[in-house]
């Protein structure tokens, strides 16, 4: 056995040991039963300790290239191997053999449903979407041009990985306009909310932890939980957002790494966290030492009533985690997220960033950043706000037609969502596949209950992305899917 060990080496010798017999083992000139020398005897032969031999012999045992055998001592164990292929053969790779269990089996019916948007064949009441009515589009081509022009030096397309100072300076004065008090350190940028979730849970959460989510729930949102290997235990929603009555009793049982909730037009429900569960959602908080995941999009769309302001408002102890989102207030296709925390965790959420991405989205932020600056933002957010109030007046007008049918829903104060309980016997997987074929996308409700319990009694209609016309129109082509659900089967 010709093993050598070199001591200048910055290898550990016990690395270079294993190495060493690792490659003997695999090139066939020591094989499958073959005895190696003792720890005591090979440390001798070597001139070095037993306890490296113990070591290397260890690491072989782990790759499974040796074992112990009683009266024996270490044994070559190489695994019989496969006879080689011919060459010359040709086999696609298997696929489903290799991807993950949890990526086959997902659910991909609000996927599809979000993506037909852009089939422009399909009238989209489905998909959450910013208007593009607001923004002259021949103005924010003009702005960024003009931002590539003044680029200069390459280094100007690349952001600290925190996110673009000059935004984050800017943000700190619309966070103060919500009732949030943060610095520049307390706020991380990102591409969208799901991006933000996904960071997040890859933070927070090791395989088996639990949250606890509302339900319903957004599917992007219980999905990054699933697929990083948590469990998700849900809380019903009534008309005041989440019930907090049992928090504590789920605490106590599951201890969950921490608690997510849409607390403002809720989606898909458009309800609001009322302003008790808010503080005694925060008191539990508090209480138990758990986090708040506060995931927010569309407190600022508030078309009557007054405006709530985030629970990360009224956080002392900046346990909660506060995700603001700027993918309904801006131009479609342009998003960008804020996730507003403790500075310890944005530090360790910034660290991750630059492990997994590149570079960030400067043009979105610097783009965003000039709007803020300049006040263009807060006056197109009044833009905003007329715009889908007038959407939202014309498809409860239309819904309000379908209630002869059984149709059932509660007017929302603000957001781009509404919730509405179909006609009995009217089943939402059935509806979306026949509003569909009639020329329109709907989201069907249980997309929203994590364990597809519930929800098949619902959808879920969003007047933002549409047209004041395309909405009428769609609306009448539910209608008709609706009565041909409700039709006498032949």
């Amino acid at each position: 056995m010709n093993i050598r060990v070199n001591h200048n080496s910055r290898a550990p010798i016990y690395m270079q040991i294993a190495a060493q017999m690792k490659s003997l083992i695999l090139s066939g000139e020591m094989v499958t039963g073959c005895v190696l020398p003792s720890e005591r005897s090979l440390a001798h032969m070597l001139g070095v300790h037993r306890n490296t031999i113990a070591r290397a012999y260890t690491e072989l045992k782990s790759e499974e290239l040796i074992e112990s055998r009683q009266g024996y001592g270490y044994v070559v164990s190489l695994p019989e191997r496969e006879a080689a292929v011919p060459r010359g053969r040709k086999k696609k790779v298997h696929w489903p053999e290799l991807i993950k269990d949890e990526y086959l089996d997902m659910e991909v019916a609000f996927d599809d449903v979000f993506q037909r948007f852009s089939d422009e064949r399909l009238i989209s009441l489905g998909s959450g979407i910013s208007t593009s009515e607001v923004y002259d589009r021949h103005k924010v081509a003009a702005e960024i041009a003009g931002l590539i022009a003044e680029g200069g030096k390459n280094q100007y397309f690349y952001n600290p990985y925190q996110g673009d100072k000059r935004l984050r300076h800017k943000l700190v004065s619309f966070l103060s306009t919500k009732g949030i008090k943060a610095g520049m350190s307390e706020i991380q940028i990102l591409t969208e909310t799901n991006q933000a979730l996904d960071f997040l849970v890859a933070l927070l959460l090791r395989p088996g932890d639990t949250v606890i989510m509302e339900e319903p729930v957004s599917p992007d949102a219980f999905r990054a939980v699933e697929l990083a290997g948590g469990k998700v235990v849900v809380v019903p929603v009534d008309e005041d957002g989440l019930q907090c009555d049992c928090l504590e009793e789920l605490i106590l049982l599951h201890k969950p790494r921490f608690i997510y909730v849409n607390s403002s037009f809720h989606d898909p429900t458009g309800v609001i966290l009322s302003g008790e569960r808010r503080q005694r959602l925060l008191e539990i908080s508090e209480a138990y030492r758990i986090p708040v995941v506060e995931d927010d999009a569309a407190s600022e769309l508030v078309y009557s009533g007054p405006k709530h302001l985030p629970v990360k408002a009224s956080d002392t102890q900046n346990n909660v985690i506060y995700i603001y989102s700027f993918s309904l207030t801006f131009l479609p296709g342009l998003s960008l997220a804020v996730v507003v925390a403790d500075k310890e965790l944005i530090r360790s959420l910034s660290y991750l960033v630059s492990v997994r991405l590149v570079a960030t989205d400067w043009m979105t932020q610097k783009l965003i950043a000039g709007y803020l600056d300049d006040g263009r933002y807060y006056r197109n957010l009044h833009v905003f706000r007329s715009n889908y109030a007038i959407k939202q007046e014309i498809m409860c007008r239309e819904l309000d037609k379908m209630k002869p049918l059984g149709l059932e829903y509660v007017r929302p104060r603000g957001g781009v969502y509404i919730w509405c309980r179909l006609p009995e016997g009217v089943d939402s997987m059935e509806l979306e596949v026949e509003a569909r074929r009639m020329g329109v996308s709907i989201v069907p409700g249980y997309v929203f209950y994590p364990g597809k319990c519930g929800g098949r009694d619902y959808i879920r209609l969003n007047f933002s992305y549409e047209s004041r016309e395309r909405i009428r129109q769609g609306l009448d082509l539910l209608r008709l899917a609706i009565e041909a659900q409700l039709a006498p089967k032949k």
